[in-house]
């Protein structure tokens, strides 16, 4: 039987959110190839603005892509707030709001949204292996 200790959980924590802190930073600086660096492979993305899962990091990429040749995509910035990390074992949940700031088609907007990024310990690493990003609904909290 395993048993996680407290040391040994707070290194897996610290380490689990050094990962995103990483996915999140490489992302706010259009840092592209450091970006997917911190997803696996095999990872899957859900996001309100496609129609369709996306099955592997390939399948992000090759839309990270396409937006930038095709809209002209650029991020220039994301503030992460209202952060939560859980660490089960080998797997960990972050939860988040962000504010990213991105350029389409030479327009600068802001976008409010909520994302939820599963990590798996790997090969002595933590990786991104799903992330699901929505909009956030600010007139939900007013209620």
């Amino acid at each position: 039987m395993n048993v996680v200790t407290p040391a040994a959980n707070a290194q897996a924590e610290a380490a689990a959110l050094a990962a995103v802190d990483a996915i999140i930073d490489n992302f706010s600086r259009h840092q592209t190839r450091a970006y997917f660096d911190g997803f696996a492979t095999d990872a899957t993305f859900l996001f309100h603005s496609t129609p369709h899962r996306l099955e592997s990091r390939a399948d992000y990429e090759d839309l990270w892509t396409e937006w930038e040749q095709t809209a002209g995509f650029r991020v220039h910035g994301c503030t992460s707030t209202n952060r939560r990390l859980q660490v089960f074992g080998r797997v960990a949940i972050f939860s988040h709001d962000v504010e990213t700031t991105l350029e389409l088609q030479g327009t600068t907007q802001t976008l409010d949204e909520r994302e939820s990024i599963v990590l798996e310990y790997r090969h002595g690493t933590w990786l991104c292996v799903h992330e699901h990003l929505s909009v956030l609904d600010t007139s939900a909290a007013e209620k």
